[in-house]
């Protein structure tokens, strides 16, 4: 990646090595990163990635709109009412 660069990574921890992201960060080697989803989460008071300036750090919470806990809430309730009428609708194979 350029010096430019920020990595945005708001889909799933593993598919970023933050051991190696906290080496880029500190030594410049990229611009900066915007993170919603961590190894550990919550995210430990402790970490680096609390203390680098250049880091935006999100408590996984990149879903969350008005939209989708629309959606969100009217599935739920759509999923109870079928599983109340005894025909669920969305069953874990």
């Amino acid at each position: 990646m350029r010096r430019s660069a920020f990595l945005i990574n708001t889909s799933r921890a593993a598919i970023v090595d933050q051991t190696a992201l906290v080496k880029a960060l500190g030594e410049g080697w990229i611009a900066g990163a915007g993170l919603d989803v961590f190894e550990q989460e919550p995210l430990p008071a402790d970490h680096p990635f609390r203390k680098l300036p250049n880091v935006l750090a999100l408590p996984h919470l990149g879903y969350v709109s008005e939209s989708n806990y629309r959606i969100f809430s009217g599935e739920a309730v759509e999923d109870i009412e079928a599983w109340l009428n005894g025909s669920p609708i969305r069953e874990l194979q």
